[in-house]
């Protein structure tokens, strides 16, 4: 059987964050962000899926070993669990960290440090009412 398969796995970590954009005045980002812009920042709980894709492997059977994949996630998001974003985080540092824009470091992230990895998505949940979907540049 040829073809491609999508492998998704779903991992948890929690964070906070500020938004603030040092180019505006403090105006300026209350209006843009709200209580987002709150000095002392505020924090969730995300839900990160990524998927990969690729072909079966006929001896194995799978896309990649899932045990792999696992660790290989778990070692990324710990770089972000329990963590003030834009203090601890230098990607963040010039970067409002969104949840758009966490779904993208997260991708540059796996890409830079797996490239073997084939990645189609990553899906971040921001709570359970907010998600965005990155598809790679």
């Amino acid at each position: 059987m040829k073809g491609i398969v999508y492998l998704t796995k779903k991992v948890e970590f929690s964070a906070s964050h500020r938004y603030h954009q040092p180019k505006l005045s403090v105006a300026q980002n209350k209006r843009l962000f709200g209580k987002c812009f709150w000095p002392h920042g505020h924090g969730h709980n995300y839900t990160l899926e990524v998927t990969i894709q690729g072909p079966v492997d006929p001896v194995s059977g799978m896309v990649m070993n899932i045990k792999e994949l696992k660790r290989i996630l778990h070692q990324v998001v710990e770089k972000f669990d329990h963590h003030f974003l834009n203090l601890d985080l230098p990607e963040f540092k010039k970067v409002v960290p969104t949840t758009e824009n966490i779904a993208r470091i997260i991708w540059q992230m796996i890409q830079k440090r797996y490239p073997k990895i084939s990645l189609s998505r990553i899906r971040l949940w921001e709570g359970s009412g907010l998600y965005v979907e990155y598809y790679g540049a």
